[in-house]
């Protein structure tokens, strides 16, 4: 039996890397790296940082309870969704913006489409009727 298959088989039913431990790793490696550039007491708390990622990399790995780590990962990845810009950016969102510029009313926070080049105009929200002045 080789290695790769015996690795295989002390895996099964564990966990395994997913997002957020691909995340931990990244942090990781840039702590390494900013570990190289610092001395002293710095270094030293770089080092217990990248120690207990380290760590806790392998436990999320290594971990039989699968539930609980799918749910830290969906949890991660919740946060990562509402962090992340532009998300409905389709072709159809691109082409409207050759022709209108979008606005968020300050009042209620509902997204107005205004078609650009009509310079500094008034606009109304349609749904609290909140008035604001923007260039389109």
């Amino acid at each position: 039996m080789n290695f790769r298959n015996k690795f295989s088989n002390f895996m099964y039913g564990r966990y395994g890397i997913d997002q957020l431990s691909r995340f931990i790793l990244g942090v990781t490696f840039v702590l390494c790296i900013l570990s190289f550039f610092t001395k002293g007491a710095v270094n030293s708390v770089l080092s217990l940082f990248i120690f207990a990622s380290i760590v806790l990399l392998y436990f999320r790995m290594f971990s039989r309870n699968i539930y609980k780590r799918a749910a830290e990962n969906e949890k991660y990845l919740r946060i990562i969704s509402k962090i992340k810009f532009n998300k409905n950016f389709s072709k159809e969102a691109r082409e409207q913006r050759k022709y209108y510029k979008f606005f968020k009313c300050p009042g209620c926070g509902q997204k107005i489409r205004i078609p650009k080049g009509h310079g500094k105009i008034e606009i109304r929200c349609p749904k609290c009727n909140n008035k604001f002045i923007r260039r389109s």
